[in-house]
């Protein structure tokens, strides 16, 4: 089976790394893949150390002219299944299914997202055979209908917990938490959707700092090292105990090295954020209404927050950090729980489910 990912922004996310896992996992199962992404972007940097093939196209002009060169891709690899994300990566990818004469598109959409469902995914579903994942049921259930699409497919997120043993603890030093003796460490996942979130985060530190001298937070992902943030932290008067690491290539190291993990981040970042807590041995901190409550297990493998109550979060993990051995019982709790009901097997099931109706070609449209 052939299979080729359409991924068109140029920064590292959850969405690309849905994309790139799926790639892999496929790939093992002896499909042959190709993942095509902008040229010299941060995408392109990661998956080309995966092992499938990466072929980098110019994107971002006109959609027919995208489309065009996309075909050229689909015909010189007999390309049978592309998936998709966004709106406009669907209609590219239906042009060029259409332009090829071959092919069908499947279009994810990310935890907690909404499908659009406008007048480009109705012209993309009138060139080519269409079909949808989705990441829980209740995403699938809050989809429009589109007309003469394939059944859609529940594909929830997961990952390989074993991978995590090999991970290493990065140090103090890496991550700028300059401190004698011991210390405990808050590490929060970021995003640029996180910003209301991450106030709440910092002023929660800013109460208990007084009190909990031992406390170092470091803020890691995308846009966690933002004026802005910074500003913010220097505001409360708690510059010494944050850190603002930005977009790391080693966060899951930066992950391990914390007692406490806090996911602000949305979507499929979110989502990434609390399993590889999870699978690191971390209990989880999350707010109520948000995408990563889906993953918490409240009061077994972490807890949930009142949304934007600093007092109250405050109030809530004084008594967490007070608590090691309850954080340690959460932790092993969200080891079993993602080894077990959260793999990445079950994700690349679904995606391969999806394939296998997709590539029938009497449902073409072409």
């Amino acid at each position: 089976m052939r299979v080729l990912f359409y991924h068109s922004a140029r920064e590292w996310s959850g969405r690309a790394r849905v994309f790139s896992t799926v790639a892999r996992g496929l790939a093992d199962r002896g499909y042959q893949v190709t993942f095509v992404c902008r040229p010299e972007s941060a995408v392109e940097q990661r998956v080309s150390q995966f092992g499938y093939e990466v072929v980098p196209v110019e994107m971002g002009d006109a959609w027919l002219w995208e489309a065009w060169r996309l075909r050229q891709v689909l015909l010189d690899r007999f390309v049978e299944v592309i998936f998709t994300h966004t709106e406009r990566e669907h209609l590219v990818a239906a042009a060029a299914t259409r332009l090829a004469e071959r092919g069908a598109v499947l279009r994810r959409t990310p935890a907690g997202g909404r499908l659009a469902a406008g007048s480009r995914s109705r012209l993309a579903a009138r060139l080519a055979t269409t079909g949808f994942l989705f990441t829980t049921q209740s995403d699938l259930q809050g989809a429009p209908p589109v007309k003469a699409a394939l059944e859609p497919v529940l594909a929830q997120i997961g990952v390989d917990a074993d991978r995590y043993d090999e991970v290493k603890t990065a140090s103090r030093q890496s991550m700028g938490l300059r401190a004698p003796g011991t210390i405990r460490v808050l590490v929060c996942v970021y995003d640029p959707s996180a910003r209301v979130r991450a106030a709440t985060v910092l002023r929660t530190v800013a109460l208990l700092a007084p009190h909990h001298p031992d406390l170092r937070v470091a803020m890691v992902g995308v846009g966690s090292d933002h004026e802005d943030l910074r500003m913010h932290a220097a505001a409360l008067g708690i510059t010494r105990i944050v850190s603002h690491l930005g977009e790391r290539d080693d966060q899951l190291s930066v992950l391990r090295s914390a007692d406490v993990g806090w996911v602000i981040a949305d979507s499929d970042n979110a989502a990434y954020g609390v399993l590889d807590f999870m699978a690191l041995r971390v209990p989880v901190l999350a707010e109520r209404g948000t995408v990563a409550q889906r993953y918490v297990a409240d009061g077994i493998t972490g807890m949930l927050l009142p949304p934007g109550d600093a007092p109250s979060t405050a109030a809530a993990l004084a008594t967490f950090l007070a608590h090691e051995d309850q954080r340690q019982a959460m932790g092993n709790a969200a080891r079993v729980r993602v080894a077990r009901d959260l793999t990445e097997r079950a994700m690349l099931d679904g995606f391969e489910q999806a394939v296998t109706a997709a590539r029938d070609r009497s449902r073409w449209a072409v």
